[in-house]
C-alpha cells in the first residue's frame, strides 16, 4: 500500500491510481481464505505495483481470524508503515465499534506505533436516524463509509452524512447482472456526493480498467455481462468537478475504447478531454477515494496495459 502521498509533480497517473484499490480478496468472486487472501496481500504491498494498494478488507467477525494468519508478516520496524483495514461492520455499530478498539490495541507495540490498524469501516444505513446511530457508535475511532440503499432518496441521507463528516459507499455491480446500476444513477450518485461534499468509495465489479462485457465470475461457465471500469468511475467524478454537461458522464461511464485514454506526466486525457494533475488530485482526496476490489492483479495489469506507467 502507499507509504505516502503523493506529490502534485509526480506524475498524473501515480496521482489518480496512488493507493486507489482496497484488496477485497475474502469476498465475491474471489472468495479466498484468509491464508490466501493474507498471502496475496502481502505479496502486492511488497510488489512493484503496490503503490496502488490501499487496505485489506475484512469483516469484522474475521478480525481476529486476520490476526492469527497476518501476525507473522506484519511490520515491526520503528517507523514502518503498518498494515491498514477497512471493516464490513455487522450492523451492530455499537459491538463493532468496541471489537475493533480490541483488535487495534493488540497490534499496538508501543504508545505511538502498531503494526496493523482497523482506521476505516464500511456499513449500511437507510435513514438519517441510522446515519446519526453510525456517528455516535463510532465518534472519533475511524474513518466510516455508508452504503446507502440503492432505492433510497439520496439528498437528505448525503447531508446527514456530510453534517456528521462520514463517507458514502457506491455498490458498482456483483456476480450477477442486476447487481450493476444504471450509468443514470451512477451519475445521479456522484452528483449529490459533489453537491453535497461527501467523498465516497465504490466497490463490486470494479476489477476492470474500461467498461466492457465480462464474465461475473472466476467460474467456467460464468454468466456474463456489461462491467463499468475504476477509469470510467474516475473520469465520470473528475469531469462532474469540471463541470461538464451530463450526457458527457454518462459517455465517460459507458466508453469502451481504451485508446480513447492517454496518459502522460502532466495529465489524464479522455478524447477532448484533459484532467491536469491538480484535478486529479482534488478529485482523489475529496471525492473519489478508493474502490474496493477481490482482485489486485487486473486492475494493475490492464491499467499498466493501458500505458497508465
Amino acid at each position: 500500500m502507499p507509504v505516502r502521498i503523493p506529490l502534485i509533480t509526480d506524475p498524473a497517473a501515480r496521482v489518480l491510481l496512488d493507493g486507489l484499490v482496497d484488496f477485497a480478496g475474502l469476498f465475491p468472486p474471489a472468495s479466498l481464505s484468509m491464508p490466501d487472501a493474507v498471502k496475496q496481500y502481502a505479496k502486492a504491498r511488497g510488489g512493484d505495483a503496490g503503490w496502488m494498494l490501499g487496505r485489506f478488507v475484512c469483516p469484522v467477525a474475521q478480525l481476529e481470524s486476520f490476526g492469527a494468519v497476518a501476525e507473522p508478516l506484519l511490520p515491526r520496524d520503528a517507523g514502518a508503515i503498518p498494515w491498514r483495514l477497512s471493516a464490513i461492520g455487522t450492523g451492530d455499530h455499537a459491538t463493532d465499534a468496541a471489537a475493533i478498539a480490541v483488535i487495534n490495541e493488540s497490534h499496538r507495540w508501543s504508545w505511538d506505533e502498531c503494526s496493523a490498524i482497523v482506521d476505516t469501516v464500511e456499513t449500511r444505513a437507510s435513514s438519517v436516524a441510522e446515519i446519526e446511530q453510525i456517528d455516535r457508535a463510532f465518534g472519533a475511532q475511524a474513518t466510516v463509509y455508508v452504503e446507502l440503499a440503492p432505492d433510497a432518496e439520496l439528498a437528505p441521507l448525503l447531508s446527514a452524512l456530510a453534517r456528521t463528516g462520514r463517507r458514502a459507499k457506491l455498490r458498482t455491480g456483483g456476480v450477477v447482472s442486476d447487481a450493476f446500476p444504471s450509468a443514470d444513477a451512477i451519475v445521479s450518485f456522484i452528483d449529490g456526493c459533489v453537491e453535497a461534499g461527501v467523498p465516497f468509495k465504490a466497490t463490486a465489479g470494479l476489477h476492470h480498467a474500461m467498461c466492457g462485457h465480462y464474465a461475473l465470475t472466476y467460474a467456467a461457465e460464468s454468466e456474463s455481462a456489461p462491467m463499468y471500469g475504476y477509469l470510467n468511475i474516475a473520469l465520470a467524478v473528475a469531469l462532474r468537478l469540471a463541470n461538464a454537461p451530463r450526457e458527457v458522464l454518462l459517455e465517460a461511464l459507458r466508453e469502451t475504447d481504451r485508446a480513447s485514454i492517454k496518459f502522460t506526466e502532466e495529465s489524464v486525457s479522455w478524447r477532448s478531454h484533459t484532467l491536469d494533475r491538480t484535478r486529479i488530485a482534488h478529485m482523489r482526496e475529496h471525492v473519489f477515494t478508493s474502490f474496493g476490489s477481490c482482485s489486485f492483479a487486473e486492475p494493475v495489469s490492464e491499467g499498466r496495459a493501458m500505458g497508465a506507467w
